[in-house]
Formats: C-alpha cells, sequence, structure tokens
C-alpha cells in the first residue's frame, strides 16, 4: 500500500512526535507527585533510561505508547497497512528492547513498573493504576 503523505509531510509527522515530556508522561508525573512520591526524570545512569526513578524504593517507571510498544490487545497498537515489514522489524525490535531492559535492570535489583499510554486516559483509572503497581509509601 502506498503512503498518502507526500515523503515531506510525513517526515513532518514524525518529528513532532516526542521522546520525552508527552501528555501520558506529565500526567502521570503529575499524579505520582499528587500521591507522594518523589521521583528522578530520565535516570540516565540507569539501563533504558527510565522516565520516572523512585530512588527510594528502588522503582523504575517507564511510561510506554500502546503503538510503538505494542500494548497487547490495545486498540492503538494498530499494524501500519504501508511498508509493513519495516513496521513489523521495528516494533519486534522495541518488544526485545524493553524486555532486555526490564531483565537488566530486575538483576541490578530495581522493580520496573510499566505505565501503558491508553491507562492515562482518565485519572481515576491511573490513580488506580499507580496505587496497584508502585510500592507502598513509606510514612515519613
Amino acid at each position: 500500500m502506498v503512503d498518502r503523505l507526500s515523503k515531506a509531510h510525513r517526515s513532518w509527522n514524525m518529528s513532532r512526535i516526542r521522546s520525552r515530556d508527552t501528555k501520558p508522561e506529565l500526567r502521570v508525573r503529575s499524579l505520582v507527585h499528587r500521591l507522594g512520591y518523589r521521583f528522578r526524570l530520565q535516570a540516565k545512569q540507569l539501563t533504558g533510561k527510565p522516565d520516572l526513578v523512585l530512588p527510594r524504593y528502588r522503582t523504575a517507571v517507564f511510561v510506554h505508547g500502546c503503538f510503538w510498544h505494542r500494548h497487547p490487545g490495545c486498540r492503538f497498537a494498530y499494524h501500519p497497512r504501508s511498508r509493513v515489514e519495516f513496521w513489523q522489524t521495528k516494533f519486534a525490535r522495541n518488544v526485545e528492547r524493553d524486555e532486555e531492559v526490564r531483565t537488566a535492570l530486575e538483576a541490578e535489583g530495581w522493580r520496573v513498573v510499566v505505565i501503558w499510554e491508553c491507562e492515562t486516559a482518565t485519572e481515576d483509572q491511573l490513580r488506580e493504576v499507580l496505587l496497584e503497581r508502585l510500592p507502598p509509601r513509606d510514612p515519613a
């Protein structure tokens, strides 16, 4: 299937996709802070550069886009109809890398939490997800 957009317009679209400070990430950061957790952002010294790091709890939080990281069963994890082989390879490598990062961090003694983009749609839903996946807060 041929792309409906010109090469220049597709390039412009792709340049607008952010890797950090995305809306889902900002929602997670805001609510995590309001829940009383304190964190660091994009810890470059850790494998995979987690989006949030809660040092006190040795927890690394990743906010994954459903499309790019292939959230199983999610409607946002659709497959593009053009350049199918390219996208399959790209998605497979993303998922593989995510698993490598998770394994490496867990081997270093870190808890890894993944928040999916679709789970950030409403604050109530996100609150439930965070309270379920984050470690209980220390009363300090």
